[in-house]
């Protein structure tokens, strides 16, 4: 799937099932609390930090529901904004080549 895709997809989703997207400050609030529930388990899985009760499913799988949730929040913010997230990728891809391109190969701390 595209970036595009996704955003065509999460925003057919939304008119289907979501009845309307959540105002931008809500939806803004929504991202950092699903950052705030990836970043406990990187605490757990990761960090040093134990589970309460162990989980049923694999790490792994946790992990990717949370980036999952980010992602279709940031979805949704895009779409909202009319932000074409694909060409604002590769446009920030672009920006960090010529920002970054001998930066970290010349990084002591990274060999």
């Amino acid at each position: 799937m595209t970036i595009q895709q996704m955003q065509q997809q999460v925003d057919e989703w939304i008119k289907s099932y979501g009845v309307r997207y959540f105002d931008e400050v809500t939806n803004t609030l929504i991202l950092q609390e699903e950052m705030g529930e990836f970043s406990r388990l990187v605490a757990r899985i990761y960090g040093e930090q134990s589970f309460k009760n162990k989980p049923v499913d694999p790490p792994k799988e946790l992990l990717a529901d949370e980036m999952a949730d980010m992602v279709f929040v940031i979805t949704c913010l895009a779409n909202q904004m009319d932000i074409d997230l694909e060409n604002a990728m590769l446009k920030n891809l672009e920006k960090k080549t010529g920002r970054d391109k001998h930066r970290h190969e010349k990084n002591e701390k990274l060999k």
